[in-house]
């Protein structure tokens, strides 16, 4: 294993300590390294709260930040973060409108998220389940919340800036939950810092597809295809678990699992682009970069998000974050 480490045992707090003060003029960190939040709040705002576990960055922290997130709370590497950790950043962050979390349909974070939740008041939930490669693992209860999850927090941090109540940001939560499908190809393993070795073996001419953001298996181990045929079926999948609903505007998300370069992802969303409109659906709406990652894994997923006007205003609407700004 070769990373840039100090020691395993540091390895998060060293990094917590460095993203947040490259980011100072917007980020503060919570005692203890137990949350990021908004440097400055905004009073009588829904504070919007998520988190798990490490090793996906950006997502979480750094989609902390106008227009998003208001705290994330970092577990250790693909573990869950802690209730008191949520606890501490609902008392950080809280300005008397409630605060919303949320939370990927995993065991550990819908758990804990749970568990904070019921020893706070004002607070609500949106659980995200966009992965359809899996309807149930041993890492969740039912599926996955992956790559969908930055487009939820996207849009109703956006309503959230401009005043929504809790009660409708965790409608407008699941309604943009429902509209989003995501499914991922890994090319390789990642390798957790304390583990010191690949997750999983993967042959040099073959690819997992359906994968997990923490390496957990999908659908079937496969011989490596063309980008083409890899996002034949991915697209496929997506299609077909939507409906009929996939017609019309869409948010098209390719998402990088850390270790695959722009150039690929772009040729990835180049085809899948092209698949989706022949099926009917319209992009409006991009987004392709390594936001929510797996390490080190090469790799990418695809989420589409259809679009009503209320939807694509928000995802319009100004962001100032770490990994995402416009508009500002």
């Amino acid at each position: 294993m070769k990373k840039f480490l100090n020691s395993v045992d540091t390895v998060l707090t060293e990094s917590l300590d460095g993203f947040v003060a490259a980011h100072s003029d917007i980020l503060a960190l919570g005692d203890e390294h137990k949350f990021v939040r908004r440097k400055a709040l905004k009073p009588g705002k829904v504070a919007l709260i998520s988190g798990g576990g490490s090793g996906h960055e950006p997502l979480h922290g750094g989609l902390v930040g106008h227009g998003m997130l208001d705290a994330a709370c970092p577990g250790q590497v693909f573990t869950s973060p802690t209730p008191d950790q949520m606890l501490a950043a609902v008392q950080a962050v809280d300005t008397g409108a409630g605060c919303l979390f949320i939370v990927k349909n995993y065991e550990g974070d819908v758990m804990n998220f749970d568990m904070a939740a019921e020893m706070s008041e004002g607070v609500l939930q949106v659980v995200t389940n966009d992965d359809v490669a899996v309807e149930n693992s041993s890492y969740t209860t039912g599926r996955r919340g992956v790559a969908g999850t930055l487009v939820v927090e996207k849009i109703v941090g956006a309503a959230a800036e401009q005043g929504m109540a809790l009660p409708e940001l965790k409608a407008l939560g699941d309604r943009v939950n429902g509209a989003t499908r995501s499914m991922g190809v890994a090319l390789t393993s990642c390798t957790v810092p304390a583990a010191g070795r690949p997750t999983f073996e993967i042959g040099d001419n073959e690819m997992e597809f359906g994968v997990g953001i923490h390496g957990e298996p999908g659908r079937r181990r496969d011989a490596l295809k063309s980008a083409d045929a890899i996002a034949e079926e991915v697209c496929a999948a997506i299609v077909g678990d939507l409906g009929e609903r996939a017609k019309g505007p869409a948010l098209l998300f390719v998402n990088g699992f850390g270790g695959t370069p722009s150039m690929e992802l772009y040729l990835m969303y180049n085809s899948a682009r092209k698949i989706f409109e022949r099926s009917g659906v319209r992009v409006i709406r991009s987004l392709v970069g390594s936001y929510v990652t797996s390490l080190d894994m090469a790799g990418c997923s695809i989420t589409l998000t259809m679009l009503d006007n209320e939807m694509t205003v928000l995802w319009d609407a100004p962001v100032h974050t770490a990994a995402l700004r416009w508009g500002m």
